[in-house]
């Protein structure tokens, strides 16, 4: 029973870096399920410079996994009347956004957040403060010329992130910061923020540097902490929010990937998937992502095989994809994150109702442009490790 399990000793496996030539990567995964969160690894080095070690819950960038959040911000505001996942984003932020090939085509929240809106990267998608999010999106590199949204293919574009960053801005006239403190960390008891942006000193001081396989800085040493600019901003640009106009560029808050929260608390965000825990996710919104959550993938697609509102779908038995991540053949649901040399995920079962959230660090890059999605076999020998783990841990409790 798995409340029994999470009710076992607490079992961490950290190493003393001392005895080893090369620093461990900082590495946690947590264990989840609806009443109980615990730690299962705990191991690691989280900042080199000064020998600190990784804890449970120290504040890491998750990456792609910020999609999801962002997710679930929408549908709280949908729930409150200040979104329509389908209605035109035009009508929220002011000025027509269209793809340059099919100007009489609207652009939706649904079909940003399940990349089939048409957008790309190719025109790049960190615009700093300062630059102009409306001209990014004019820029014809942007889209996907050959069909209009909603039909264009699934392509995974980070571009879609700062667009309904800002749309939920421009609808509720609140930084976007401050709208995910509002509608999912603050409800759901989280200490979490956005770019180090209302993040506690105390926070700060426990932030994971994120480390390449080299062992070159790659985010979030103290260069990169408070007091210093945490926020993209454009040459000549005060790096200030004191300003900004919410609904103008979200970009700034790098709603794509800044998210920096511990693994404790991003168990919380996954228990909030979890049935019977509707006080957060009303049934409406768990109809949303029942109903978006589909195969989408176009010819070549191999990893975002299911997928709709920033939630991916992994090991389902009919599909032939690879997005295998567990040995014990369950589909799963949640967002995998890789950036910075950090590979991490949030994944629930709906069948056993429970979970894992995990990052590690230093991980080595992608070996060609080619090689697009998949996990990392760092990132399968973890969850191995861990269902090996919980398993011994289960026959010790009896």
């Amino acid at each position: 029973m798995f409340r029994k399990f999470l009710a076992a000793p607490l079992f961490a496996l950290a190493v003393c870096a001392s005895a080893q030539e090369t620093p461990q990567p900082a590495t946690v995964v947590v264990a989840f399920d609806r009443e109980n969160i615990r730690p299962l690894i705990v191991e690691g080095i989280a900042d080199r410079a000064s020998g600190r070690m990784v804890e449970a819950n120290d504040p890491v960038r998750i990456a792609s996994i910020s999609k999801l959040i962002m997710a679930l911000a929408t549908l709280q505001l949908v729930d409150e009347g200040k979104v329509d996942l389908n209605a035109d984003v035009s009508e929220y932020l002011g000025w027509e956004m269209r793809s340059p090939n099919f100007p009489e085509t609207k652009v939706t929240l649904a079909q940003l957040l399940s990349h089939r809106s048409g957008l790309r990267d190719n025109a790049g998608y960190v615009i700093p403060l300062g630059e102009s999010l409306q001209a990014k999106l004019a820029e014809p590199e942007a889209w996907y010329a050959d069909a209009p949204p909603g039909e264009a293919p699934f392509e995974y574009a980070n571009l879609g992130s700062p667009v309904v960053a800002t749309v939920l801005e421009a609808a509720t006239g609140e930084r976007y910061d401050r709208i995910m403190e509002r509608t999912v960390f603050a409800p759901l008891g989280i200490d979490a923020c956005i770019n180090w942006i209302g993040c506690s000193e105390e926070q700060i001081a426990r932030a994971v540097v994120l480390y390449r396989d080299t062992g070159e800085v790659a985010r979030d040493d103290a260069a990169d902490l408070p007091p210093n600019c945490t926020i993209p901003v454009a040459k000549g640009v005060e790096c200030s929010l004191e300003n900004y106009v919410p609904g103008t560029n979200a970009s700034v808050f790098s709603p794509q990937g800044g998210v920096r929260i511990g693994m404790m608390d991003l168990a919380k965000i996954g228990q909030a998937f979890l049935p019977l825990n509707s006080e957060f996710l009303t049934e409406a919104a768990q109809n949303e992502i029942a109903m978006h959550i589909v195969f989408n993938a176009p010819v070549g697609q191999q990893f975002f095989c299911e997928y709709g509102l920033a939630m991916h779908q992994i090991e389902v038995s009919d599909v032939e994809c690879q997005d295998r991540l567990f040995s014990d053949g369950l589909a799963r649901i949640g967002h995998a994150g890789e950036a910075y040399g950090l590979r991490s995920g949030l994944w629930y079962s709906r069948a056993t109702n429970k979970g894992f959230a995990y990052f590690t660090t230093a991980v080595p890059p992608r070996q060609s442009a080619e090689d697009e999605g998949g996990f990392d076999p760092r990132e399968i020998e973890l969850m191995a490790r861990v269902q090996k783990l919980a398993e011994e841990l289960l026959v010790e409790d009896r």
